[in-house]
């Protein structure tokens, strides 16, 4: 015996609607007995919402950074290489010698003679002279 395809679907159409007729009743029962708590989390949601909205349209105005040139000028009446440049860059973010090389792919030798010659060209003792004075003569942020 076949059963026809709408005999089918209008039984699987009306189980579907007692089950969302039942589901509903749970769901009014549930909101009823707990209505302190759906009436915190929609405020909760609607906090979420507005705290959302207000962070894209805050941070959405702001410019991007500058990006920073250096003082062209002065870094070739000084002689200094875009090699020492760089070097001197990663010294002003605070690495060592060894991170430098690894983030140039260099020795640490050839960083060591990098700064050696960047001391000797800004006319300081020290690295945090080399900053300052690189700082000073607008090579470096």
């Amino acid at each position: 015996m076949r059963i026809p395809w709408r005999t089918v679907l209008l039984y699987g159409g009306l189980l579907a609607l007692g089950t969302l007729l039942l589901q509903w009743l749970d769901y009014q029962r549930l909101v009823r007995s707990h209505a302190s708590l759906v009436y915190e989390g929609l405020l909760a949601a609607g906090f979420l919402a507005l705290g959302a909205w207000l962070g894209v349209r805050l941070l959405a105005r702001r410019a991007p950074p500058a990006v920073f040139e250096g003082n062209r000028p002065a870094q070739a009446a000084l002689g200094i290489s875009d090699r020492e440049m760089e070097v001197l860059a990663e010294i002003a973010a605070g690495h060592s010698n060894k991170e430098i090389a690894a983030r140039l792919h260099v020795s640490p030798n050839t960083v060591k003679t990098h700064v050696a010659r960047l001391l000797e060209k800004l006319g300081a003792r020290r690295r945090t002279d080399a900053l300052r004075r690189a700082r000073e003569l607008g090579l470096v942020p």
